[in-house]
């Protein structure tokens, strides 16, 4: 075998890595009929996958599932409060590394379609906006507001030195970039929509730009000088002529067509129509209509990161499963092999479809008790000091929840009003719990007992998800105005305030002073370890507990509530460990049993409360 001579090599090192994807540089264009790679017709055959909803160690393994399922590109999301956690704090690394999943699709062999906000919506805490836009109580978000146009010019330039060498015209896999998000269902301000255009093209990307609505809001904010896609969940002929009349000329697309949809706590888990999906999606491929599955693999909330729609308040559940093709543990379902066989039927005559990768291997996990535990309210940190109830956002706090204590007077009966809690509040009165506030329920009150002496007034407030589409965008958490006490004598609004933070982030969760024992009918944190001679994925089943939260070796599985549909939590195995693993369970309310089990499938289907 021939060596490559040292300076030869010494030569490659110095070459930048841009040049050498420029020397495959390719081109995309919207034609009058048909998108064209390098002057070809193309249609793009995509489907959703989300990069922050699956472990890092995995995202090759869902590509190839997307690539052997006949699809040709990947449709990404960016998330903006991961990449921004706050205000000039860019976070591009680990699990939010963007650059290296455009790198792993195209290693695929896939295309990207990038959708990089900075409003996203996906059934994301404030669709995808980071929580700090919120502590600036003028600001006006999706607007032309100059406090969040500069936010969101700083972000894009961000995701710009990131993305933009990894367009096709660059050698790299992104040959379209959306503006926004569905921006016809909120407002209709076009030159909005074209300033983050040239927001994206100061960034460095040049290649088409696309907006994208539901057929109700398309005209709202449909531009000639931006392509337009539309978003269904069935009948596409009907909805392609609808797109027709709008655009007469240019190729259709569908960039959201739905296989299923997203499941909210105390309502039943969705299910899609498998035969007329595979019937509409052999449809489009014999018209030579775009389309992009939401989702093809939904994957996992993790973390606090589930969304809410409003109104009514309906919060989202940490399974994304969305009974996709692709199941939330990356398994071929029913669904996906009747798309692979209906799309094998329409593949180039030079294509040939990848073997479907072999399942990751999945574990049970016995029954452990968590016998240490670690009672909340002794294990509070030094509060701070407030006239008024601030909310969350106003003590720099993005999730988790929030304690605000302090004095009733002594009086007779009457009614406790807050305006408002957002979401879940248990409320305390000398350290005894009387009762629960749900902003499902729309309730805000609760009624106060005689009191024969001052007493400590409690108000937990968890934070369940910010709104993530609709009126109600702008949902800051907690406390959001003021707490009265509403009796024969008259309202008097409580006052000075000592507020406990409680974000639920890795250091606190490290912090409380366990020991052995159960806690009754109080929030606290209960703590076990489990050993394992070999790792794989595992749902964890956590229907003996009522509500809370699940790390595992400081991993955030996402929240649980025993009313269900979800009653298992996905633990992918590279977050587990042969030998010891360690699970922390913080408990809102009380636990029937403080056991956890790991499951060989999870449950998704179980609605304790109807």
């Amino acid at each position: 075998m021939n060596k490559i001579p040292y300076y030869a090599l010494l030569v490659l090192l110095l070459v930048p890595a841009n040049a050498l994807l420029a020397a495959d540089s390719g081109n995309f264009e919207i034609g009058s009929t048909n998108f064209l790679l390098n002057g070809n017709a193309f249609q793009i055959r995509c489907g959703e996958v989300h990069f922050a909803r699956i472990p890092r160690e995995y995202w090759a393994h869902r590509l190839r599932m997307v690539h052997a399922m006949g699809l040709n590109t990947v449709c990404a999301y960016l998330f903006w409060d991961i990449h921004e956690p706050e205000p000039g704090n860019f976070n591009f690394s680990g699990n939010a590394d963007v650059a290296e999943f455009c790198r792993a699709a195209q290693r695929e062999g896939l295309k990207v379609v990038l959708r990089p906000g900075p409003y996203a919506c996906a059934e994301w805490d404030f669709g995808g906006l980071p929580y700090w836009l919120l502590k600036n109580d003028s600001l006006k978000v999706r607007t032309q507001d100059a406090a969040f146009m500069n936010a969101c010019h700083n972000y894009l330039l961000a995701v710009g030195r990131q993305l933009a060498p990894l367009q096709i015209s660059r050698g790299g896999p992104i040959i379209m970039v959306q503006v926004e998000n569905e921006y016809g269902g909120f407002g209709n301000d076009r030159l909005y929509l074209l300033k983050l255009r040239d927001y994206l093209k100061e960034a460095g990307f040049d290649v088409p730009f696309f907006t994208c609505d539901p057929p109700e809001c398309i005209r709202n904010d449909a531009s000639p000088d931006i392509f337009c896609a539309i978003n269904f969940g069935k009948n596409p002929e009907a909805n392609f002529k609808l797109l027709r009349e709008i655009r007469p000329t240019g190729p259709l697309m569908v960039s959201e067509y739905y296989p299923g949809w997203f499941d909210v706590w105390g309502e039943k888990h969705h299910l899609g129509d498998t035969p007329r999906l595979v019937r509409e999606i052999g449809w489009m491929l014999a018209h030579d209509a775009s389309f992009s599955i939401y989702m093809v693999h939904g994957g996992t909330t993790f973390g606090f990161n589930s969304g809410a729609n409003s109104p009514p308040y309906r919060p989202q559940t940490s399974s994304y499963d969305y009974d996709a093709p692709i199941s939330e543990a990356g398994w071929d379902t029913a669904k996906y092999h009747e798309l692979r066989k209906a799309i094998s039927e329409h593949l180039l005559p030079d294509e040939v479809l990848p073997p479907i990768p072999p399942r990751n291997p999945v574990i049970m996990i016995s029954s452990t008790e968590l016998d240490l535990v670690a009672p909340l309210m002794a294990n509070l940190p030094a509060p701070e000091k407030f006239v008024h109830p601030p909310t969350f956002e106003h003590i720099d706090q993005s999730h988790g929840c929030v304690l605000y204590r302090s004095k009733l007077p002594a009086g007779e009966a009457g009614t406790l009003k807050i305006t408002e809690v957002h979401d879940y509040a248990l409320i305390f009165i000398d350290g005894k719990r009387i009762g629960t506030l749900d902003r499902r329920n729309g309730l805000n009150s609760i009624q106060m007992p005689v009191r024969t002496a001052s007493a400590s007034l409690d108000i937990l407030v968890e934070a369940m998800g910010r709104v993530n589409v609709g009126p109600d965008l702008l949902d800051h958490k907690g406390i959001t105005d003021k707490v009265e006490l509403i009796s024969g004598s008259g309202t008097n609004e409580i006052e000075n305030w000592a507020v406990f933070k409680l974000p639920l982030d890795d250091r606190e969760i490290s912090l409380p002073k366990y020991q052995y024992g159960h806690a009754t009918n109080v929030p606290a944190f209960y703590h076990g370890t489990f050993y394992l001679k070999r790792i794989g994925d595992t749902f964890l089943d956590v229907s003996s507990w009522t509500k809370g939260v699940v790390w595992v070796n400081g991993h955030n599985l996402g929240r649980y509530w025993n009313i269900g549909p979800q009653q298992t939590l996905y633990c992918p195995a590279p977050w587990l460990k042969t030998g010891k693993n360690e699970i922390i369970v913080f408990e809102l309310e009380n636990s029937q049993k403080a056991v956890v089990t790991g499951l060989d499938e999870p449950i998704l289907d179980d609605l304790k409360i109807k």
